[in-house]
């Protein structure tokens, strides 16, 4: 009886050895990929004579290593001109961003976006929905969480684009 009352102890104790370990490990590895990771992203506001333009972009990237960081992102906009047409924007993106030194950061970022754009029935313009996408490559100065470039839109079409040139100024953040 005692012999297997002790068989049963160790039993019990390789098994709750086994199972802290486990846990402990699991802990490690998730707090080692979570202290890796970024959130930030981007907001925008823009307004005047009829005009509104909101836009909320948050991301999230993962830091590979000192020089290498990659992420996701989502765009949400909209936008609407009095009496002519209000736009729906949604859409994501793919981002890489290089530090070649800790200062100057290099970026490529592919977005997809859906667009919905109803006209008021007075233009007598037919309501677009389609999909555009664009391949940004971009440079900016980075300090700390924030880096501040401009980017060129190598797919950029003038008649289908969101953005009204191929270069774009921006300014990301994150925490």
């Amino acid at each position: 009886m005692k012999k297997s009352i002790k068989r049963y102890e160790l039993f019990l104790f390789l098994l709750f050895s086994i199972f802290s370990i486990q846990q402990y490990t699991a802990q490690e590895t998730k707090s080692e990929f979570w202290s890796n990771v970024q959130f930030g992203g981007g907001i925008g506001l823009g307004f005047g004579n009829g005009y509104f333009s909101g836009t909320l972009a948050p991301s999230a990237i993962y830091h590979v290593n000192d020089r290498f960081s990659a992420g996701v992102g989502l765009n949400g906009t909209y936008a609407s001109e009095k009496n002519v047409y209000k736009s729906y924007i949604v859409g994501g993106s793919v981002l890489g961003l290089f530090n070649v030194i800790p200062e100057i950061q290099l970026s490529g970022e592919l977005e997809t976006l859906h667009v919905s754009r109803v006209y008021d029935s007075q233009f007598l313009l037919e309501d677009d929905n389609y999909w555009v996408p664009a391949l940004f490559l971009g440079a900016g100065y980075r300090t700390g969480g924030i880096t501040i470039g401009l980017r060129y839109d190598v797919l950029f079409d003038e008649f289908k684009s969101v953005y009204g040139s191929a270069f774009s100024p921006f300014v990301r953040v994150y925490f």
